[in-house]
């Protein structure tokens, strides 16, 4: 788990605006499975550092976008950034501003609040060892013209993905997978997505214990 070069969170005082906000300063709600199951939208990103500090992250692409006004061209820098704590829970934001650094804390503050769980397990016949170390069954996912398949590997097998993939499973928490991808992979940003829509697709089937 890496952090950005030359990035440093800053320290700044949090006063909740939302009712969610105000429950999880009170101390009501103290985990992050209470927060993501509450009635309330989760629209400040504060309460995921509240109640999940140990959450990583890393910058997984930076690109340069431009656009003519009447002043002139302004550039930005859009940045993809992934959270997640190895251990079920991820999130992919993205950020843009005229300075990276800028763009890296939108884009963290962005995944915080896409975070979302993702069920774990062992799906694979080859294995069948009941630990949570790759996918229950096949999933797949798809942005813009990228689709993903992961299908569940036996254990000891790793992560058989590209790196991109890579770091998204391991903040994931899933140690061993199947990977097929197809359309323009070379796009990081849709292909970081189409992981991410693949493996909440995980948690919407209700699957035996």
């Amino acid at each position: 788990m890496t952090r950005a070069a030359g990035w440093k969170k800053e320290e700044e005082v949090w006063v909740p605006s939302t009712k969610l906000g105000k429950i999880v300063q009170n101390g009501d709600l103290t985990t992050i499975e209470e927060v993501l199951n509450s009635k309330y939208p989760l629209k400040e990103y504060q309460i995921v550092e509240t109640v999940l500090p140990d959450l990583g992250e890393e910058v997984l692409d930076i690109n340069m976008v431009q656009r003519m006004t009447d002043s002139g061209r302004r550039i930005k820098f859009r940045v993809c950034v992934i959270v997640g704590n190895t251990d079920g829970y991820i999130g992919i934001g993205s950020g843009k501003d005229a300075l990276v650094r800028n763009g890296i804390t939108k884009a963290i503050r962005d995944a915080e609040l896409n975070l979302t769980y993702i069920e774990r397990g062992c799906g694979s016949w080859e294995c069948n060892c009941n630990s949570l170390h790759s996918v229950p069954f096949a999933v797949t996912g798809k942005s813009g013209g990228v689709y993903v398949t992961f299908k569940p590997a036996p254990k000891g097998l790793g992560l058989a993905a590209g790196d991109t993939q890579k770091k998204i499973l391991e903040f994931a928490g899933i140690s061993d997978i199947w990977t097929k991808t197809k359309g323009k992979t070379r796009t990081t940003f849709n292909l970081a997505l189409a992981t991410v829509n693949a493996l909440k697709k995980t948690s919407t089937i209700k699957t035996m214990s």
